[in-house]
């Protein structure tokens, strides 16, 4: 890690957790549909007033915990995606502090730099071109709805989801986001899930219990299946198998946003290609570290540790230190949003 980088990243951190505000975004509404029954404004808890949602639209994620948006990231964007990522597969451009993983199948094979070995890059900050979907002003107007406008880029991912190997471990577990987040208030934490391409049952949609949002983190851990786990592919333990599900059928562009503790995962890929996606989880700057140390939250706090150790040689740090620093500083975001130069930043 570069000290002097990193230091200075850490001082605009805490000058911008002194707040400040973005200017207003433009409104955009798109269709939506509410299930039946009686909804009061007053009521609004996951949901910032803004001139960028319909009514319907606000109702529907207060009432489920999710909310798609048809066709938002054009056909031109996902491209300059996808091209980067296959650069970084072929290792022809190296980001700091990128983690690259394999599905646990192929993870001991022999590497051959190609997008069929990879099937997850996270913490893309370093990465300018992929960092540059955590500024799309259509993304980041959506967002604010949900975390106001003083936002935070905190964990980036492009998901490649490969074709099962028969021991169905391309799929994901159910799980809440916030199990991997020491950071709240959880209602001012939002995901944002851009599909790369069509996205249907066949290769692994996402789907999601709708309404679990406005329940409590719940216990988290490996599940036992039996072809094996992906790494840090943590399910809950107990949850509610009679809850609704839906799947989330998606062409390329369509994004959804949903809540850290919305219940969802993906199943297994039974296509022949790869299904691909791009993701980050935005906070408000105000949002605040929390102690994981005896939480449910300690045992992924402790494989995060062990992982940063292994991978970056980073010891001796604390949990709170690399959420700070993978951390995107809102302000460079805010300022991306407008058009205006990013500040330098470092990572681990």
């Amino acid at each position: 890690m570069d000290k002097d980088r990193a230091s200075a990243r850490l001082r605009v951190l805490l000058r911008h957790l002194g707040g400040r505000s973005a200017g207003a975004v433009i409104s955009h509404h798109t269709s939506g549909t509410v299930p039946p029954g009686s909804f009061h404004p007053q009521q609004f808890q996951y949901t910032r007033d803004n001139n960028v949602l319909s009514l319907e639209q606000r109702k529907f994620y207060e009432e489920n915990g999710f909310l798609v948006v048809k066709n938002l990231v054009s056909d031109a964007d996902i491209q300059y995606f996808r091209d980067e990522f296959e650069r970084i597969c072929r290792m022809k451009v190296k980001p700091l502090g990128l983690m690259v993983m394999r599905d646990v199948t192929i993870a001991k094979s022999e590497y051959v730099p190609n997008e069929k070995v990879i099937t997850k890059v996270q913490d893309f900050q370093e990465d300018k071109e992929l960092f540059r979907y955590c500024t799309l002003p259509e993304i980041l107007k959506y967002v604010e709805c949900f975390t106001g406008p003083n936002i935070m880029a905190m964990h980036t991912m492009l998901i490649n989801k490969p074709p099962d190997s028969g021991k169905k471990t391309s799929r994901h577990p159910l799980h809440q986001d916030l199990h991997y987040f020491p950071f709240r208030p959880s209602n001012s934490i939002v995901c944002a899930w851009t599909a790369m391409e069509h996205i249907d049952r066949n290769n692994g949609c996402l789907v999601v219990l709708p309404g679990t949002h406005k329940g409590p983190l719940k216990t988290h851990d490996y599940p036992q299946w039996e072809g094996g786990v992906n790494i840090m592919f943590h399910g809950i333990q107990d949850y509610d198998k009679n809850n609704d599900r839906v799947h989330l059928l998606m062409e390329k562009g369509d994004t959804v946003f949903f809540h850290p503790l919305l219940i969802h995962g993906s199943g297994r890929n039974k296509s022949q290609g790869f299904r691909k996606a791009i993701s980050c989880h935005f906070a408000d700057a105000n949002c605040h570290y929390i102690d994981v140390k005896g939480t449910s939250q300690e045992n992924i706090g402790e494989e995060v540790l062990e992982i940063a150790s292994k991978i970056h040689g980073v010891k001796d740090v604390s949990l709170k230190a690399i959420v700070l620093q993978n951390g995107q500083v809102g302000e460079e975001v805010d300022n991306k949003f407008r058009g205006e130069e990013m500040q330098d930043k470092a990572t681990f």
